[in-house]
């Protein structure tokens, strides 16, 4: 089965389930789904960032500070996030990643989705997807922090990275 026919839950403005629909369908016509952004992290604390293969449904060749992506019809967030994490960044056994908060993504031009928030550490030798993953290392916070300035991130990456900063200076 190719991505754009895996089975999403349609959600409403209150994260409950309307439906169902095939990913490309529900891109394509701006249906609300489930998404996870899982922040990885290695042994010194560095975080893994990516650039997305140019192949992608969606931001296709942007960088991103988080793994992950969308919940399967009737898988909960906290199993998404998991099999999202291992699946991206090549490893097995990771750690459950930590849920931390969720919100609504809307860019107001037809992407929208219900985003959970997670961390998680990954100690292990990561081996990236190739169909996923262009480019990829772990980068300091500071190094992060300048290159936010300089390469094209995924929108709601940076919606999360945000939210994210703010929920961290709360706690």
């Amino acid at each position: 089965m190719s991505a754009a026919e895996e089975i999403l839950d349609i959600v409403d403005e209150h994260d409950r389930v309307v439906g169902q629909s095939p990913r490309g369908e529900a891109y394509a016509r701006g249906l609300r789904h489930r998404c996870v952004f899982v922040q990885a992290r290695d042994a010194e604390g560095r975080l893994f960032v990516h650039r997305r293969t140019p192949t992608k449904l969606v931001f296709p060749s942007l960088y991103d500070m988080f793994v992950g992506g969308v919940v399967g019809a009737g898988e909960a967030y906290d199993d998404a996030a998991l099999r999202e994490a291992e699946e991206e960044l090549g490893v097995t056994g990771l750690p459950r990643p930590e849920y931390l908060f969720k919100f609504l993504y809307d860019d107001g031009a037809g992407h929208t989705w219900w985003s959970a928030v997670y961390q998680v550490r990954c100690d292990l030798p990561v081996r990236p997807q190739a169909e996923e993953v262009a480019w990829y290392g772990f980068l300091s916070e500071d190094e992060v922090e300048r290159r936010l300035r300089e390469w094209e991130w995924v929108p709601d990456g940076l919606a999360a990275c945000e939210r994210l900063k703010a929920h961290r200076s709360m706690g």
